[in-house]
């Protein structure tokens, strides 16, 4: 990789916002470089719970104007990115002594309607019979629409569409120190591997996440404008609690709620718990505390009870909100905050606060609009109509024939991962392949290593995890065995990390 001495714009953080930050702004034509300290989506932005969607218990905080965004947000993000998200059914089983029904009617109401719908059914009352999964004490409820995604493929994919603007991408390269030197921002980077260099830009975004605040310790002369709140939200998955592609949202006794969706065809994935959380965002892990809590939620309602030895996999996620000085974590604010710092000078500063996965493409749209009176060429917005790389179509089933058609010396399970994670890449990532050999070994599962390559060579993967928990998710299913085998592979691999004229050293 080629780096070079100046940009336009510098984004520090490799999340959905930075990486939606670095789309957005490439795609007007800005020169944009982006740093990510770990893997691209490796904190936060991979840890959610899924979900496309407006909000549906933000309603009880008032949070309107949040909700209408989120949800007029879902049909966006939906059209252009099909191979990624789908939608998604969600059944949310009564219980009068937590919420009452006309409540719920008037939640649903509303978030059928504070904004439209062009793909999405609305919402109904429902009454189970004895094939339901939930206890036989749970007659009725009600269902609605929501959107699923994966949330590291949308990182992903936001940092591809960046670089096919002309951004460069860097992971696994840290921030260590920024200051002002002849009217530009000047930016200390430090390779994981290789030496550590400078570059120069005009504009400077922090989006950082959890690390939002903390970023400005390493820039000279400069104070946090706004302090941030860490919460918390743990999942469990499982092996599948119930039939049927419809995802549970559960009420809890203390105004929580978790959902229980479908996961990787085999499981279930549980959660979120938002509790508040004060150390390292990179330490953050489940407590014995929240699994107690996630099980005894799905067994309540569930005929198939779990326990904790069915537990496959968990995973911990740290969310930036803003610190609105809610006493509860669960009511603490999901929107974003813009804030611009100039500190009378030229050179743009600005920070995201807060925001969720659903507002993201908002966020970036909010945050490169600030950066008009410092490049005034610069174009307006085209996210909104832009499809993800690979979402230049509108079926699945379809794009899965032609592909079985094209390509069927493949096996069809391993096609379908492709259509969910590629969509019409997968034809880029199968290039000049003929035969079942041609895609080289398998490590297992339908991972070839023609895709081991591709996501190393294109979607800046550098060891194991990167690919089997973020790029795809099949570290569910591989052995360790055969997990040590691709990582013995990945370590044939050395990408080196360049500037355009010679590396300086500080």
């Amino acid at each position: 990789m080629v780096i070079a001495e100046h940009y336009d714009l510098i984004v520090v953080g490799g999340g959905v916002n930075g990486t939606g930050i670095a789309a957005d702004a490439a795609s007007r034509g800005l020169k944009v470089l982006l740093c990510e300290q770990n893997d691209l989506g490796s904190a936060t932005s991979s840890r959610s719970s899924k979900l496309i969607h407006g909000g549906l218990r933000y309603l009880e905080h008032h949070e309107f104007s949040l909700v209408r965004k989120a949800l007029a947000e879902r049909e966006v993000l939906l059209k252009n990115a099909p191979h990624i998200m789908h939608p998604l059914r969600f059944v949310l089983p009564h219980q009068s002594h937590l919420r009452p029904a006309w409540l719920i009617r008037l939640g649903l109401f509303l978030y059928d309607n504070l904004a439209s719908r062009a793909t999405l059914p609305g919402s109904r009352s429902v009454r189970f019979d004895a094939n339901s999964p939930l206890k036989a004490t749970i007659s009725k409820g009600f269902t609605y629409s929501d959107v699923w995604v994966d949330d590291a493929r949308l990182v992903i994919l936001n940092a591809k569409a960046a670089e096919q603007h002309g951004a460069t991408i860097i992971n696994y390269c840290r921030c260590t120190h920024i200051d002002q030197h002849d009217n530009q921002w000047r930016v200390s980077l430090q390779p994981q591997h290789g030496q550590s260099f400078q570059v120069t830009s005009d504009a400077l975004v922090n989006a950082v996440s959890p690390w939002v605040s903390s970023l400005f310790g390493d820039i000279d002369n400069y104070q946090a404008p706004q302090q941030i709140r860490l919460v918390k939200g743990s999942h469990i998955i499982v092996p599948k609690i119930h039939d049927g592609d419809e995802a549970y949202i559960l009420q809890n006794p203390d105004g929580r709620i978790i959902f229980v969706s479908p996961f990787e065809q085999a499981y279930s994935l549980v959660g979120t718990t938002d509790v508040e959380y004060a150390g390292p965002p990179n330490d953050a892990a489940i407590s014995q505390q929240e699994i107690d809590y996630l099980i005894n939620s799905a067994n309540h309602y569930f005929k198939h009870q779990i326990t904790a030895n069915d537990i496959v996999s968990t995973y911990s996620g740290v969310r930036p909100l803003m610190n609105d000085e809610s006493v509860e974590a669960q009511k603490v604010t999901r929107d974003y905050t813009v804030v611009q710092n100039w500190q009378n000078s030229q050179l743009p500063l600005i920070s995201a606060f807060g925001g969720k996965i659903t507002t993201y493409r908002k966020l970036a749209e909010a945050v490169v609009d600030t950066l008009k009176p410092k490049f005034p060429a610069m174009t307006a917005c085209r996210t909104q109509s832009m499809p993800l790389p690979g979402g230049d179509f509108t079926d699945r089933d379809t794009l899965l024939a032609a592909l079985c058609q094209d390509y069927g010396f493949v096996p069809k399970p391993t096609l379908a991962r492709y259509v969910r994670q590629f969509g019409t890449d997968t034809r880029q990532l199968l290039l000049n392949c003929m035969q079942l050999i041609d895609l080289g070994q398998d490590f297992g599962c339908g991972l070839y290593q023609k895709e081991v390559d591709y996501l190393v060579q294109q979607e800046w993967a550098s060891c194991a995890e990167d690919i089997l928990w973020r790029r795809t998710k099949l570290g569910l299913q591989l052995s360790e065995e055969q997990q040590q085998s691709l990582s013995n592979y990945l370590a044939m691999f050395e990408l080196p990390i360049t500037t355009a004229k010679s590396v300086v050293n500080l």
